[in-house]
């Protein structure tokens, strides 16, 4: 959570970071895949009732915490599987600090707001590899959509009426926990 208002350009480092993030909360960046795929955008898919729980609780942290949000692990079971297992600094594709210092380039912060700043690897969407992103940047946009959503149709780890959602931050050593939710997917 913003802790002071961060005007556009504001430069945010490791060093005067507590100046500007009061604390941390856990929140569930839910997707309706079969929503957003065919539509290609996120709006939509991100942004039905219910989705996006945050909590339980707002953690707020003095300026020696915050020094460790990079040692944060985030855990998420989905039926007792675990998909995500990461720590921060190291293990997500972009790093919170460097999501942050990204939308300060061009995004007004307020007192209060939330930035989510991403998850690490685990997802039921992931990116392809490599060679077959490179590859698929030279088909034609049709051929290279049409190639994704067929993947995409065999996919089991999209979420389905029932399943539980666990998940939870905190240091390994629990000095620092956010605590903990627990989803059961519904249908509606």
């Amino acid at each position: 959570m913003i802790g002071q208002d961060v005007p556009v350009g504001t430069a945010i480092t490791e060093v005067n970071l507590a100046d500007y993030v009061a604390g941390l909360v856990v929140t569930n960046d839910v997707s309706a895949r079969d929503i957003q795929l065919p539509q290609t955008q996120f709006y939509e898919a991100k942004s039905y009732p219910t989705f996006t729980p945050v909590g339980p609780a707002l953690v707020l942290l003095d300026a020696d915490e915050l020094k460790r949000f990079g040692d944060l692990r985030l855990q998420l079971r989905v039926n007792g599987e675990v998909r995500q297992n990461a720590v921060v600094d190291g293990d997500m594709i972009y790093p919170p600090l460097r999501a942050l210092q990204a939308l300060t380039r061009f995004q007004h912060l307020d007192a209060g707001d939330l930035v989510m700043t991403g998850t690490p690897v685990g997802t039921a969407l992931s990116a392809p590899a490599k060679p077959i992103e490179i590859i698929g940047n030279l088909l034609p946009p049709a051929v290279k959509w049409k190639a994704f959503f067929k993947r995409q149709a065999g996919n089991t780890k999209y979420l389905k009426h029932g399943d539980i959602v666990e998940l939870g931050v905190a240091t390994d050593d629990g000095a620092i926990d956010l605590g903990s939710q627990r989803t059961v997917v519904r249908d509606e």
